[in-house]
């Protein structure tokens, strides 16, 4: 591949990813895409899981935006996706970025005002999934036995 080619960084999806690294891993760096979502749309698209980012064309990097976008136009399956059954709309959705940091939020603030019990657990700032908090997750300076003085 030629020199004049390779570009050191490629922005996709509002992401900059350095040149040198392998297309999955690359595609990681975004916020809602993981290796084995990467993998999948590299491989949908046809491309080669083992090419650099940086020996793109332009014509590779928007489709690659598009498939990150859009993962079910490219065939991934619903359980592919990080939102499905989108609690407003009721359709498969998958996320990036900013939207996803906002839907996230959006979720913990509705619990939150419908009073459930994982919204008060989120308000009083303790565990939320069942973990124990009797010697862990504890917050604030240390209380406790102190020395005595010689």
């Amino acid at each position: 591949m030629p020199e004049e080619t390779y570009k050191h960084i490629v922005r996709i999806a509002g992401i900059d990813i350095e040149g040198d690294q392998l297309l999955p891993f690359g595609l990681a760096k975004i916020k809602g895409i993981g290796y084995h979502t990467g993998l999948a749309l590299v491989r949908r698209l046809g491309l080669d899981p083992h090419m650099r980012v940086g020996y793109l064309s332009e014509e590779d990097v928007e489709k690659l935006e598009d498939a990150v976008n859009n993962p079910q136009k490219y065939g991934l399956p619903s359980w592919y996706l990080n939102r499905r059954k989108d609690f407003r709309t009721g359709e498969d959705r998958h996320l990036i970025g900013a939207d996803l940091i906002y839907e996230a939020r959006q979720d913990i603030e509705r619990l939150m005002r419908i009073r459930s019990w994982r919204g008060i657990r989120h308000q009083l700032g303790l565990k939320v999934r069942g973990q124990r908090t009797h010697t862990t997750g504890r917050l604030g300076p240390v209380v406790g036995v102190s020395k005595k003085k010689r």
